[in-house]
């Protein structure tokens, strides 16, 4: 008889947030191929979300596309109490939205002293208030329940120097130190709490055979860009069993960019 996989889900349910494309895509489709009971495909653009919601249920997995801005708390209440009622508890959060919210991020990167302040508060509400909102919102049944787990996707840029990304940085950094006090305060509640920091991905480069390209890859061990499936593996093990006794960590997942300084 085989043994159960660590990594198995144990039909428990997942949010995923940012999950209509990207590194968001990719840990839905692992989490539902990996024993989840239900995945919760939250996206700020109903099409997408319902995309993956559908893909996901090819697998034989049952989906909530669960349309909502992460930024807007009341948004992430409605959403997450319709997909309890559709799905059943969560257990398992994810939070990936990032970037700078559904604009993306913008392709002008002056140093810092010469951005718009408009600017610093769309790195700050999706990817530190964004955070904050979510895990107020799933933590409660969390607790209750004295189970679960929550990923959250940093970048280097909060580890690192990496110019023209001190704003960005500066709200990345605050959502791994707010995990890092989360999983102080949820730990014997047996919930874990935990940062998977990436670097560069080849689904935001335009052309990674240009010159500037190259000079950035020279700093990868890795010679090459990440893609959504190098994240996606790392999150199951965050999200899974495997890692019970893993909380308050931060993971890089980029290449061996983090060791090149």
């Amino acid at each position: 008889m085989q043994e159960p996989s660590a990594f198995d889900l144990k039909g428990r349910v997942a949010v995923i947030t940012g999950a209509g494309q990207g590194v968001g895509r990719a840990i839905a489709l692992i989490l539902a191929r990996h024993g989840a009971g239900g995945i919760v495909v939250n996206d700020f653009f109903a099409d997408r979300a319902e995309a993956v919601a559908q893909e996901v249920r090819a697998i034989g997995v049952r989906a909530f596309a669960m349309v909502g801005d992460v930024t807007q708390i009341d948004q992430i209440r409605e959403g997450h109490a319709e997909a309890e009622a559709a799905l059943g508890p969560v257990s398992i959060l994810v939070n990936n939205a990032g970037n700078a919210g559904p604009a993306g991020f913008p392709h002008d990167l002056p140093p810092f002293w010469e951005t718009d302040p408009a600017r610093w508060r769309r790195f700050a509400d999706v990817n530190l208030f964004g955070v904050m909102n979510c895990c107020h919102v799933a933590l409660p049944g969390m607790v209750e329940r004295r189970y679960g787990r929550v990923v959250t996707i940093i970048s280097d840029s909060a580890r690192m120097l990496d110019a023209r990304t001190a704003d960005y940085a500066a709200a990345k950094a605050g959502a791994a130190g707010f995990m890092r006090g989360l999983a102080a305060d949820a730990a014997r509640y047996g919930v874990t709490c935990n940062n998977i920091a990436i670097a560069t991905m080849r689904t935001i480069i335009g052309d990674a055979d240009s010159e500037a390209s190259k000079r950035q890859l020279s700093r990868y061990a890795i010679r090459r860009y990440g893609t959504p499936d190098d994240v996606a593996g790392t999150a199951l093990l965050l999200c899974s069993d495997a890692a019970s006794w893993i909380t308050g960590q931060t993971y890089p997942v980029d290449g061996g960019y983090s060791c090149s300084l």
